[in-house]
């Protein structure tokens, strides 16, 4: 099998320009949309949702790999790193270190990218880590680095990368690129086109032994707000984790040639529903702060604590709705309480109820104008 790194031109990829114009005209406008719809916020109202998606991102980002992490405990370790609070006990390592990196992504965006950043969140990311070698610094191991799956017996290797023996001269290499296709570089790309290449590029040289697909996404973000000129905040694991076969599999079928328009569509494509992904949840966000708005003091403490609950379940909601039986569960109360609650709920307009009998199912209603 041959690689994109076996090509004689590699890395020099190549693409249909053309194809991306219009996404990249589309990137722009929904930036501006998303800028809009967060000056309708405070700035304590800012800063929570903040921490409210980029605690999303860590937390997806995360899982796109396999790794399930606590949201609470990494909003908790994130506003530590923030200056906004003390860090609750017990936080796993791993869960503070993609908050660490995050942070650090988020402050230092516009910095030029060299090895020591990337060797500084590969520690963050693998500190608690017991079985990777080399931590902090490229891989050295002889054996070839695949991605493979299936039995021993009858193995199937969808990518080898690079051996070791060419890290350090693949990785100068990409940083140089990295760095002088930034906005002020000498051979500036646009935003979408930029970033596509910097995550397909970046998980082809596969330069950890783990971590690269976190910190690839991490480079994307990066270049992102470095062509925006302020933290991008996009829902790119979490749109990504939603799709993530559709994910692998553009990886897969643009990891053997040079040409990668397919790949460069998709992943803005990707990105642009990452963008109505964001300006869903502040909606979202704007909207929550108007129904506590709308129904202080009119709950009970079963109808908050159920209320409060519905909401953490973020913008998809629970599945299929909430019915009778969760409100039993989270407001630890009898059938009878829980229809009355329930039936005051409607009424008063704070929920809307789909179905009938034991398919009745509860909503929050919620005057929300964008959709995902």
């Amino acid at each position: 099998m041959t690689w994109n790194w076996d090509q004689p031109d590699w890395p020099k990829f190549s693409y249909k320009s053309e194809a991306l114009v219009p996404l990249e005209q589309q990137f722009l406008l929904q930036s501006g949309e998303f800028v809009g719809a967060c000056k309708h916020m405070g700035a304590d109202d800012q800063e929570t949702l903040k921490i409210e998606l980029i605690s999303e991102e860590a937390v997806k980002t995360s899982e796109i790999e396999g790794k399930l992490l606590n949201r609470d405990s990494v909003q908790s370790s994130l506003r530590h790193q923030l200056g906004l609070g003390a860090e609750r006990p017990g936080i796993d390592p791993a869960e503070r270190g993609i908050s660490e990196m995050m942070v650090d992504l988020y402050r230092n965006f516009g910095d030029s990218l060299d090895d020591a950043t990337m060797f500084t969140w590969h520690r963050m990311l693998l500190s608690g880590d017991r079985e990777i070698g080399a931590i902090g610094g490229y891989r050295t191991h002889a054996e070839p680095m695949q991605v493979v799956s299936g039995p021993d017996y009858k193995r199937s290797v969808h990518f080898e990368a690079p051996p070791a023996s060419r890290m350090n001269d693949e990785m100068t290499r990409f940083i140089a690129w990295f760095n002088d296709t930034s906005p002020g570089g000498k051979t500036p790309l646009p935003p979408l086109t930029r970033a596509g290449i910097a995550h397909l590029y970046f998980v082809c040289i596969h330069p950890f032994e783990d971590g690269n697909g976190r910190i690839g996404r991490a480079l994307a973000e990066k270049s992102l707000a470095q062509n925006l000129n302020r933290p991008s905040l996009i829902a790119l694991a979490y749109t990504i984790e939603r799709k993530r076969k559709d994910y692998y599999a553009a990886l897969e079928r643009n990891n053997k040639e040079l040409e990668i328009t397919a790949w460069l569509t998709y992943f803005a494509s990707t990105i642009l529903e990452a963008q109505r992904n964001t300006i869903a949840r502040v909606d979202f966000f704007v909207a929550k702060a108007k129904f506590y708005e709308t129904f202080r003091d009119q709950l009970n403490g079963r109808q908050e604590k159920v209320i409060a609950r519905m909401f953490k379940e973020g913008i998809d909601g629970f599945k299929g709705g909430l019915s009778a039986d969760n409100y039993i569960t989270i407001g630890k109360t009898s059938r009878a309480t829980a229809t009355r609650d329930l039936q005051d709920l409607v009424e008063k307009g704070a929920l809307t109820r789909t179905g009938e009998l034991r398919h009745t199912r509860y909503h929050l209603s919620l005057a929300i104008q964008s959709t995902a």
